[in-house]
């Protein structure tokens, strides 16, 4: 968890304080533990403690203006066409920012007196999770805001991505909370202060990696939490979305009161929430998630994780929706094989699918322009994005009508994805503006104009053309007007006059004394020019000087209306969004699985794991890419109450594939109750309720736990927390103690998960004694990865077969690695007197002292290797090397 960025008390305002320097204390006792950048004409500007921890964090200049309490007053700025790009950095580093605009004209401000302040006042504050700017983003990955609470022994999580409007609600066990956390990734958890002093609560926080917010108590409280998301979702009631617990309803009631106070009044676009019982999902806690590297590695990486080794969709919808879906695979066998329907479906129909996946590459981000516009802070090219998908909705409609054997349709879910793509009558209504209206690349502002097409407001075109011709509409006029009354007008402007008609003074006395019933109104008579006026022209020239004002204004009321019509449907647009990613996503996974040839798993509610000839995905990606061939593997677990063997005892020696062939296997858990296809020649499993993997640990020194300490704590939770339907791997459970502590640690750890845990376990191990337990336990069995000596070297054959390993190879290994000659040799020594010696406690003492410091002469050299030294290939002719073979040949005899 990363904690919260602390602040300085805020200074208070005195007598001294100018009027604008208050105006800014005001908005920052407002927003107290964010930084205010106080909008000031191009600049945004921060002052005291703000503008000190900004110039740090962002490497800017520090300057002074002014002086409150007898002191300088610190100052730093950036401009407001670069401000994205700064408070991006600001918010990587964990900070807050409250934005504090101008709110009106500074020429209005003047209007009442010129010491008149400008108004302003806190448009939004900016947190972690609370993102919607493509800018500060990932458009592949989903940034969340979550919230956790605690009631009457109830622990629950509610998530929800601002940028596309999602809301999840999740109930579950205190102990479960961690693992729920880590199915979300937040950046950012809300926390009721009282929680930090709960031990199982702060450690599911510091698992979480998102920036902790303490939140007042108060706002958990149920009753108050219930009023408050009735209230953001604009009902009297919350039982038409869900039965909610009590622990659910204080945690939506904490993402209320944030999204009231960051997004300063603004309602955003949210689907109604999403609730999931507590066997929804398959169980991972962070510590399985990051051995298994699952969406990230172990160095937080994406490139090198599963998803990335699967991904091949083409939309940031359809990624965002893949990393949903392995982050959180299913458990409902039902749920799971209609996933698996979509797949194979797709995989069956190579021509449909690549036509599918040319139409989604034109489509954009729906469900983030709908959000962006909702809030006030889209754009033009946020209707573009919306455009473009209903768009693509309306083709892959198309594509599906001409579509095969009416009779061979698709699955269900791909049918309901199918009815999504076709909005309400306004939504299409909506298109059909937007096709007429919106130019094709319109710019990321309004502010900035030129994103209504010709023709589509004739007043606005008129507009337009005053302001962008209006030399020649000036030039029109002159002309028609020297027409009628045969008079050589040429038209002028001035400041003071604006437009007007100009002639000699001798060409004017007729129209002078016409008198007040000439349409030539006098305006300034000169020394030699007369200067007249027309009603026309009056209204000419105000209509020019206002045209660029009025064309802008045209516009932006124009992108009100979209940007409202956007707002009323944000439903039907959202599950227009929804039902892209889905299609994205099935269409992906069939694309992967025909590159992988990977299979359809058999997926049900019995306690099976059989595998035949399976891979890893993605060691497979990265052998192959190597130009090597990978190794499958067969591994069968039954479950409890299977004659099978439901623990196997995996040994062999190091680097010869345990650890790979474990994460292989959980891995393969993760994809098929994902609804993925798995790399396998078949797979059958009863779906799995927690995942456990024990593989590799590390310490944690800021909590003083040693490396050993974080094994034992990691092994505790899966021996208190897995069932029988479960699915375990570990790995050299108490190698980081004494030998005989370490194997009665494994020892018992494995009894305990085959007597009273009855998971599906797959234990490797170096310790040998434990594959005794085969014999000793009903459904335990051997399985060793093999290897082979050959002429003094190992060879890794990177293959699981029955039985237990002979020995570990240690010593080999180390020579594989590069231990100098004279170890490796002192090994060798010292392993042979270990094993002579196995019944009774080794005795080293009789071993020659410092032979360690004296390396073994190298043997002498042979006739052969003599001659070979002489030997230069490349002087030889054909006849002197046959020769020279010869001599070598006869030197062997």
């Amino acid at each position: 968890m990363n904690a919260p960025i602390t602040h300085p008390p805020v200074p208070v305002a005195d007598a001294q304080t100018t009027p604008v320097m208050a105006q800014y204390l005001a908005a920052k006792a407002a927003q107290p533990q964010a930084l205010v950048f106080f909008r000031m004409g191009d600049f945004y500007e921060l002052f005291f403690s703000d503008a000190e921890q900004a110039a740090a964090a962002l490497g800017i200049t520090l300057t002074k203006r002014g002086k409150h309490g007898g002191d300088d007053i610190p100052m730093a700025g950036v401009p407001v066409h670069a401000a994205e790009g700064y408070i991006a950095r600001l918010i990587r580093q964990g900070f807050r920012v409250a934005v504090c605009e101008q709110m009106e004209d500074p020429a209005e401000a003047k209007k009442r007196g010129s010491k008149a302040v400008v108004r302003r006042d806190i448009v939004r504050v900016i947190t972690p999770g609370t993102l919607t700017e493509d800018t500060l983003l990932d458009a592949r990955g989903a940034n969340r805001l979550a919230a956790v609470a605690l009631r009457r022994g109830r622990a629950a999580v509610a998530v929800v991505e601002l940028s596309s409007g999602a809301v999840d609600s999740v109930a579950c066990a205190p102990e479960d909370l961690a693992a729920t956390l880590a199915a979300f990734r937040p950046s950012e958890v809300l926390v009721p202060d009282r929680l930090f002093a709960d031990d199982t609560a702060r450690a599911a926080l510091d698992a979480s990696g998102g920036v902790a917010q303490a939140m007042p108590g108060a706002l958990a409280e149920p009753s108050a939490a219930r009023d408050r998301v009735q209230r953001l979702y604009g009902v009297a009631a919350l039982d038409g979305f869900g039965a909610f617990e009590e622990a659910e309803v204080s945690a939506l009631g904490l993402i209320a009161a944030y999204l009231e106070t960051t997004q300063a009044g603004r309602v955003p676009a949210l689907a109604p929430p999403r609730r999931a019982g507590e066997a929804g999902w398959l169980a991972i806690d962070p510590a399985t998630r990051q051995s298994l590297e699952i969406d990230r590695t172990q160095r937080g990486e994406r490139e090198g994780s599963l998803l990335a080794c699967i991904d091949r969709t083409v939309t940031s919808g359809g990624a965002r929706a893949l990393a949903e879906r392995i982050a959180r695979p299913l458990t409902d066998p039902a749920a799971i094989n209609r996933a698996l329907d979509g797949v194979e479906w797709m995989l069956a129909r190579r021509d449909l699918r690549r036509d599918l996946r040319e139409a989604l590459r034109a489509s954009a981000d729906v469900a983030r322009a709908v959000s962006r516009l909702a809030l006030g802070r889209g754009g033009p090219r946020d209707l573009a994005a919306i455009r473009a998908g209903l768009l693509t909705a309306q083709t892959i409609s198309g594509l599906f009508a001409g579509a095969g054997d009416p009779l061979d349709g698709p699955p269900e879910r791909i049918k309901e994805a199918l009815a999504r793509l076709t909005p309400p009558v306004e939504a299409q209504h909506l298109l059909e503006s937007l096709i007429a209206g919106l130019v094709d690349e319109p710019p990321h502002l309004a502010r900035d104009g030129g994103f209504v097409a010709p023709n589509h407001r004739p007043e606005l075109d008129e507009t337009r053309r005053l302001r962008d011709d209006s030399r020649r509409v000036v030039a029109d006029l002159e002309a028609r007007a020297c027409r009628e009354v045969g008079v050589a007008f040429k038209v002028r402007h001035n400041a003071v006059l604006g437009y007007f008609l100009e002639t000699t003074a001798k060409a004017a006395e007729p129209l002078i004394r016409t008198g007040p019933d000439s349409p030539f109104i006098h305006r300034q008579t000169l020394a030699n020019q007369v200067r007249f006026t027309t009603v026309e022209l009056s209204e000419l020239d105000a209509k020019i000087s206002q045209a660029g004002h009025r064309a802008l204004a045209m516009e932006q009321e124009t992108f009100e209306t979209w940007r409202r019509a956007v707002q009323d449907q944000a439903g039907p647009l959202q599950a227009v969004a929804e039902a892209l990613a889905m299609l994205d996503v099935d269409t992906a996974l069939a694309e992967w699985a025909q590159e992988a040839g990977a299979v359809r798993p058999v997926v049900d509610a019995s306690l099976c794991f059989c595998v035949e000839a399976g891979r890893h995905p993605v060691v497979e990606a990265a052998v192959k890419a190597a130009g090597d061939p990978y190794t499958p593997n067969d591994a069968r677990l039954d479950g409890a109450g299977g004659e099978g063997a439901r623990l196997a005892i995996v040994t062999g020696p190091n680097m010869a594939g345990k650890s790979t062939f474990l994460r292989q296997n959980a891995l393969l858990v993760v994809l098929a109750q994902a609804g993925c296809f798995v790399p396998a020649r078949s797979m059958r499993l009863g779906v799995v309720d927690r995942l456990f993997s024990r593989v590799g640990a590390g310490d944690d020194l800021a909590r003083g736990r040693s490396t050993f300490m974080m094994e034992m704590v990691e092994t505790a939770a899966i021996l208190t927390q897995a069932t029988d339907r479960s699915f375990v791997v570990l790995d050299e459970i108490g190698r980081g103690t004494a030998t005989y502590d370490g194997l009665a640690i494994a020892w018992s750890v494995a009894e305990a998960l085959h007597q009273t845990n009855r998971a599906r376990t797959l234990f490797a191990t170096h310790y040998h004694e434990l594959a005794r337990l085969e014999t000793r336990l009903d459904h335990v069995c051997n399985l060793s990865m093999k290897a082979r000596e050959w002429n003094g070297d190992l060879v890794f054959l990177h293959e699981a077969a029955p039985g237990a390993a002979d020995r570990s190879y240690g010593v080999q290994v180390a020579k594989l690695a590069g231990v100098p000659g004279a170890v490796v040799t002192r090994a060798r020594e010292v392993l042979e007197r270990l094993e002579g010696e196995k019944a009774a406690p080794a005795r080293l003492d009789d071993l020659p002292l410092f032979s360690l410091a004296e390396p073994a002469a190298p043997p002498p050299s042979s006739a052969v290797e003599d001659a070979l030294a002489d030997i230069q290939p490349d002087d030889l002719s054909p006849r002197e090397a046959l020769e020279a073979l010869y001599r070598l040949k006869g030197l062997m005899t």
